[in-house]
């Protein structure tokens, strides 16, 4: 008796596990969708940080920038205990889609690899670039802690800068919600960093 009951449960817990597997891949294949729906491109490349982040790609990410993105997420994780924030800090909750440049440089000639979105709320301000403005990273989805950036040859500390700014609207969407209200809209007003 003792036996078919301990078959039963574990029978039971196995569906379970599986049922939260098939749920969790939806809303993966979804957040993946979105990103390559906002990008445009197709990211075939998997990969994953040495502190376990996961990264999309449309290239083979090098050391380098793997490393950036890690840099990136211990100096969101530093600033966010400081700010007594607990949920969201580790690396294995974020997944970084690095998506084509659609632009290498800046309207002052620097090297500024950014991604065209759609101005939505920027549109008419000085951002407006005719309809999309260009940004060095954009949420992609607030759960799973998804986010874009483009590709990068040098300047690696300017990933882990878009890395660490991106990531503060998913820290504060978990941890404070009036704050992250307040702060995810840029046409407001207000930039990064955010937390301080």
């Amino acid at each position: 008796m003792k036996l078919n009951t301990l078959s039963t449960l574990l029978g039971f817990a196995a569906v379970l596990l599986f049922g939260f597997a098939q749920i969790a891949d939806a809303q993966n294949r979804t957040v993946f969708a979105e990103a390559e729906r906002i990008s445009g491109d197709t990211f075939g490349v998997t990969a994953r940080t040495p502190s376990g982040a996961n990264i999309y790609a449309v290239n083979q990410p090098s050391k380098a920038v793997l490393n950036a993105v890690d840099k990136g997420l211990a100096d969101l994780f530093a600033v966010a205990r400081k700010n007594g924030y607990r949920k969201r800090l580790n690396y294995s909750d974020y997944t970084i889609y690095i998506g084509k440049a659609d632009r290498q440089k800046d309207f002052q000639n620097n090297y500024s690899p950014d991604i065209a979105v759609s101005a939505g709320q920027y549109a008419g301000s000085i951002y407006d670039k005719g309809g999309y403005i260009y940004a060095a990273g954009i949420v992609v989805a607030l759960n799973p802690c998804a986010f874009m950036i483009a590709e990068h040859t040098k300047n690696f500390e300017r990933i882990s800068e878009a890395v660490r700014n991106e990531g503060e609207h998913l820290v504060l969407y978990h941890n404070d919600r009036q704050r992250y209200a307040e702060t995810a809209d840029h046409s407001k007003g207000g930039g990064h960093p955010i937390l301080q």
